[in-house]
């Protein structure tokens, strides 16, 4: 007798949302999936997804993984949302990057339609999702939690948990947010520095790799520069989102953040010079343009 397989819904198939549904359809879920991006859905049916005739009475989980707050909002509460459309104790996971008080106010929303709502902000990079590796910073509720246990164990690696005030996860995701931004931004200072005085970004990428001046960020991003792929695994225009996100949180909270506002309007540059859809690695251009230098070709 075969098992009826769980049916979860997945908002935003970008780079990490389509690692999180192909995850799940790996695991033996049934997983339909939304994105305004007719190539990302198409990636996703042919994983195995579905992307038409959504039946909402049967979804245990509602995943959204999309750009920023207003898309959440309108996706779960806005004139069409689907909070409305959901039944009794379904499952809204929010792993989009978002604010504390933003989380707070979702779960509110949510469980006034009765519903389920849990923050997880997510890292990890599109490498990891799509082989379900991810990291999940949680905070909500146990019954909620409880549900998404499942879900978490399919898609991730590392979950870490903060506790029942929804939230927490989400100040966690900006802390993270703050340091992979800063990173970034100086990687390319670092990178484009160095060719000024005549160092290859190979040999670059060869020393300081080995040295006590690499992270995580600059072992990631720099092949991109060197390979002048600019592809975007995660893009500039992400940056000016989360990095603001985490200086509102910083300005109500009278901390002073300021390597994270210089950071900031690096990305804001880099944006505003049409670079917004390239990889996040492309702010390096900004630099080079600024010193009059040359990148890889």
């Amino acid at each position: 007798m075969s098992t009826i397989k769980k049916e979860i819904l997945v908002v935003g198939l970008g780079s990490m949302g389509l690692g999180i549904a192909q995850s799940l359809l790996r695991a033996g879920y049934k997983v339909y999936g939304k994105d305004k991006n007719p190539n990302q859905v198409q990636q996703f049916v042919n994983s195995g997804g579905i992307a038409t005739n959504i039946l909402f009475d049967n979804l245990e989980a509602v995943i959204v993984v999309v750009l920023n707050e207003k898309q959440t909002r309108e996706i779960l509460f806005g004139k069409d949302g689907l909070a409305k459309k959901l039944k009794t104790n379904s499952l809204i996971m929010v792993c989009t990057t978002v604010s504390p008080n933003f989380a707070k106010e979702m779960e509110v929303l949510s469980n006034n339609e009765n519903l389920l709502y849990l923050d997880a902000p997510i890292s990890g990079g599109s490498k990891k999702s799509a082989e379900g590796k991810l990291s999940y910073m949680i905070s909500g509720k146990r019954k909620a939690l409880d549900v998404a246990k499942p879900i978490l164990s399919a898609t991730s690696e590392m979950i870490f948990e903060f506790g029942e005030n929804t939230g927490s996860g989400s100040a966690m995701k900006a802390v993270n947010q703050m340091l992979a931004g800063i990173h970034i931004a100086a990687m390319a200072e670092a990178i484009t520095f160095g060719i000024t005085q005549g160092i290859e970004p190979q040999k670059f990428l060869e020393v300081i790799s080995k040295c006590a001046g690499t992270s995580w960020m600059l072992e990631n991003r720099t092949p991109h520069i060197i390979e002048n792929d600019y592809t975007p695994k995660s893009s500039i225009n992400i940056w000016p989102k989360d990095l603001g996100i985490v200086l509102d949180i910083a300005k109500n909270s009278s901390f002073s953040a300021p390597l994270t506002a210089v950071a900031l309007q690096q990305f804001i540059a880099a944006a505003g010079s049409g670079l917004g859809n390239e990889d996040d690695a492309a702010v390096a251009k900004i630099y080079a343009r600024n010193a009059g230098i040359d990148l890889p070709e």
